[in-house]
């Protein structure tokens, strides 16, 4: 076990050129260091490559369903690890698949997971370490749920054919800060306050309440049946219809919400930093995000090379910031059904932004950039955009929903933004 607890640190160990290994005092006027050097390999990518995964590295994709799947000796099942851009050292992700009419090994470790059943339908036994009475629950296509910090869990296939699941965990932040294995997986402290054992633990619930931070809809459950059908309440913050609920589960620290544009609508563009994910649930689409420093109007302005376009369906996956400083990213349904996403965030959520306790802070992103916001109004967008749009909805043969109105400047900004004497 010693041994392989150290096989991290091992690997960490760089090997140096000879001619540049011994450090010197800069001459003259001259800066110390490189300048420019290249990222190296975190605790958590080291660890990645000792599991011997392959690792999908990219603004988005498609659908996950579409990644290549090899054995994964740690876990029984077969996986691929996924690092969008932008994610780095925020959070981890990965697909697993169950084997059909089999089980995942058992394992505990010390961070936070998430999982979003992709395909498939089996159970999940929780317990913890010492107990002798395991919790046990159904899960199908569509359900979502989490693992409590390092409690014991093992995922059953129901099925003869095998289950996918779409996984998120904290792993990155803290193999990268303890960088010990042993300290991870066979940690032996046991966190009631996450998991008691309740009978009805992983009962879903439907109750809804404001988050203590920003005031929007939230619900506390540890499991939901369907996230595709699930009920969202009315939001309006990202489009004129838009609907949106934030799950609390297991007092994790992993954030993520889940949110909805009707079919024939497209959400404003917001900037924010990386770390957010989009995971489309139900129906289809695109993503367009480019540097917030590129302006509001890349197409207008000849800057169209620097946006980047993601299209999906279920479950496809998008970095909303990749570039790790504040990008805009706009969303768009394309299809006749309804746009459904889920955004993944780590630990990387609004309440933990930098400030002192009990300083006042904005939510920016859903303010317009007239307010000091990032969002960008529909009448103040790239025209690019909403022509681009229409004649996609006109050949997929999709009603828009788009109300002129919303691309009228408001008198108040006819000044400064209307047509020029």
């Amino acid at each position: 076990m010693k041994e392989q607890s150290n096989l991290l640190e091992k690997d960490l160990k760089m090997p140096h050129d000879k001619d540049t290994s011994h450090w010197h005092e800069p001459a003259g006027h001259k800066k110390a260091g490189y300048g420019v050097f290249k990222k190296q390999p975190t605790p958590y990518d080291a660890w990645m490559e000792q599991e011997g995964l392959p690792v999908f590295r990219d603004v988005g994709i498609d659908k996950v369903q579409n990644l290549p799947l090899v054995d994964w000796k740690r876990t029984g099942g077969k996986g691929h690890f996924i690092q969008l851009y932008g994610t780095e050292t925020k959070w981890g992700c990965y697909v697993v698949e169950v084997p059909g009419a089999g089980a995942l090994h058992p394992e505990k470790h010390m961070y936070e997971e998430i999982y979003l059943v992709v395909e498939g339908r089996g159970t999940t036994e929780v317990w913890q370490e010492g107990d002798t009475k395991k919790h046990v629950f159904e899960w199908q296509k569509g359900s979502m749920f989490s693992i409590p910090i390092n409690a014991w869990h093992r995922i059953v296939n129901a099925t003869s054919s095998g289950a996918l699941l779409l996984a998120g965990t904290t792993a990155p932040n803290v193999l990268n800060m303890l960088q010990n294995k042993d300290a991870v997986f066979n940690n032996p402290f046991v966190f009631r306050d996450r998991f008691n054992g309740a009978d009805d633990f992983y009962k879903a619930s439907d109750e809804i309440e404001a988050d203590p931070v920003r005031g929007l809809a939230m619900r506390r459950t540890n499991f939901i049946p369907d996230v595709m059908t699930c009920d969202l309440p009315l939001d309006n913050r990202r489009s004129p219809g838009y609907r949106r609920i934030e799950p609390f589960m297991t007092n994790n620290c992993f954030y993520f919400w889940i949110g909805q544009h009707e079919n024939g609508r497209y959400s404003r563009a917001h900037a924010h930093t990386s770390a957010a994910v989009l995971i489309c649930l139900n129906g289809k689409g695109y993503t367009y995000t480019w540097p917030e420093d590129e302006g509001e109007t890349p197409w207008k302005d000849g800057k169209e090379h620097l946006v980047r376009r993601i299209d999906y369906e279920p479950v496809g996956l998008v970095s909303a910031a990749p570039g790790g400083a504040r990008w805009y990213h706009q969303h768009f349904s394309a299809g006749s059904e309804a746009l459904r996403l889920t955004a993944w965030f780590g630990p990387h959520n609004p309440g933990r932004d930098p400030g002192a306790p009990g300083s006042k802070h904005t939510d920016y992103t859903a303010q317009d950039v007239t307010e000091g916001g990032t969002t960008i109004p529909y009448w103040l967008e790239d025209p690019h955009i909403r022509k681009e749009y229409q004649e996609l909805l006109q050949k997929n043969s999709v009603p828009d929903r788009m109300d002129p109105d919303w691309y009228n400047i408001p008198a108040q900004f006819m000044e400064k933004f209307g047509p020029k004497k």
